[in-house]
């Protein structure tokens, strides 16, 4: 809560914003929360977990909208959508939401659909925007992001070969998407699909291309849902879909022919960020499972409760650590998105999409080892939180791209810092001349040892 809030931050957060931060984490703790297990109740058994919704979600939404918590991740200043909120202040309210498994499809804060609107509100035209922007917005469909194919490396998405290819008024589709998260879900009625539009191109960061097409276009079949550790996200779902000459109007481009690239890394930056921002509360409500744990009376080993030993409070607290320090990576990425823009907080972005879940996966794994076999049951969330979360790794790109590319930038730095080191070596020397020290000669072992 606003309480709560990093110093190093808060003259940044408006008075506004930290009310509804308040209500945002009264409402997670006292409604959401709870609400998790009705949830999971009402998905049904069967075929029937993909054949609705649960109808807590709706009671949820009319209480979130009642109380102004809808469509936060808007950022102020970049859309004329925003409800008036920067990256940083819903960073904040993000934390809360990420507590809970229904809480940001509660206030319309949900993947993937968040990231859709801003591709729609960003790129889309007058007509894309009122077929699809509008009713996204008022939570009255959902959406899904196409854009991994099995057959093909995807975090170089270069490789990508789905075929987007023009035919008079229409373009026509084939390829097969999987990892098309949201795609289960019944409410879920458009697709928003990356192909290759021009394998032609020099540039190979020009042959691609995004387009809207509905889910109910003839051609489009939805071959299975993929389970993450197990869990198979019903009625949310991760599709495997093949498209086989689906047709859809040449209007359902967005932006235009070779824009693609532009599209999704627009698109991915603020999707890595709020990943990173709900993280960090899943990390808060793994901690405080692990303290109700260590201090519940009746859990007792070799005499003592486990508080008593020594490196459970280690646990705890390296995980505070963890937690706040990675929270300040997270806000620092938000605060350049909110004065630069996503594109120029890349490196930031990046630094907390590797980051967090990495963190987040140690604080839940402590966590669960604390609860013994009761934490890799269904008795606690702390089993699905980390699947969840592990997932995070790869999506988005694996960490291993972002590492890469941070890797490089970093190291453009190596010349730089090698002639200022030599600089001031050359100024040590200088000195050592001047105050007429004799230069200590490395000692034998040092010198002669073989490394």
């Amino acid at each position: 809560m606003s309480a709560q809030i990093p110093i190093a931050v808060r003259n940044r957060v408006s008075d506004r914003a930290k009310e509804t931060l308040d209500v945002v984490a009264k409402f997670v703790e006292e409604e959401c929360i709870p609400a998790d297990a009705v949830f999971d109740a009402q998905i049904g058994v069967g075929d029937a977990r993909w054949e609705g919704h649960p109808q807590i979600i709706e009671s949820l939404k009319a209480k979130a909208r009642a109380l102004g918590l809808w469509n936060m991740f808007f950022p102020k200043g970049h859309y004329k959508e925003s409800p008036g909120f920067t990256n940083l202040e819903y960073g904040l309210m993000a934390e809360w939401l990420g507590k809970s498994r229904v809480a940001s499809e509660a206030v319309n804060c949900a993947a993937p659909d968040t990231g859709n609107m801003e591709v729609l509100a960003k790129y889309g035209n007058d007509a894309q925007k009122a077929q699809w922007l509008k009713p996204l917005m008022e939570g009255e469909i959902r959406s899904a992001f196409l854009m991994t194919e099995p057959q093909v490396a995807s975090s170089d998405a270069r490789n990508i070969e789905m075929k987007i290819e023009r035919d008079g008024n229409d373009y026509v589709l084939n390829g097969q998407k999987w990892w098309s998260s949201g795609a289960g879900d019944p409410r879920c009625k458009i697709y928003i699909v990356m192909g290759k539009s021009d394998p032609q191109d020099k540039d190979p960061y020009r042959q691609q291309s995004v387009i809207l097409v509905p889910a109910d276009t003839k051609g489009v079949t939805i071959h299975r849902m993929l389970s993450v550790y197990g869990y198979d996200d019903a009625p949310h779902g991760h599709g495997h879909i093949s498209f086989h000459n689906v047709r859809v109007p040449a209007g359902n481009l967005v932006l235009g022919e070779g824009r693609g690239f532009e599209i999704i890394q627009g698109r991915l930056g603020p999707g890595r960020i709020h990943h990173a921002m709900r993280s960090i509360g899943a990390s808060e409500r793994a901690l405080e499972w692990m303290l109700m744990r260590i201090n519940d009376p009746r859990k007792t080993t070799f005499g003592k409760q486990l508080r008593e030993h020594g490196v459970i409070l280690e646990w705890v607290a390296k995980s505070r650590l963890e937690i706040d320090a990675a929270r300040l990576i997270v806000l620092n990425a938000a605060i350049k998105m909110d004065e630069f823009g996503p594109k120029a907080a890349l490196t930031e972005i990046a630094q907390a999409k590797v980051l967090v879940p990495q963190m987040a996966l140690t604080v839940i794994d402590r966590a669960v080892q604390a609860f013994g076999g009761a934490g890799v049951s269904q008795d606690t969330p702390l089993a699905n939180m980390w699947a969840q979360i592990r997932t995070l790794r790869l999506a988005d790109g694996p960490d291993e791209v972002h590492l890469q590319q941070m890797g490089r930038n970093e190291n453009k730095r190596g010349k730089a810092v090698a002639v200022k080191i030599a600089g001031q070596q050359a100024k040590t020397e200088e000195l050592m001349k001047e105050y007429k020290i004799q230069k200590a000669e490395l000692g034998s072992n040092i010198q002669h040892s073989k490394l």
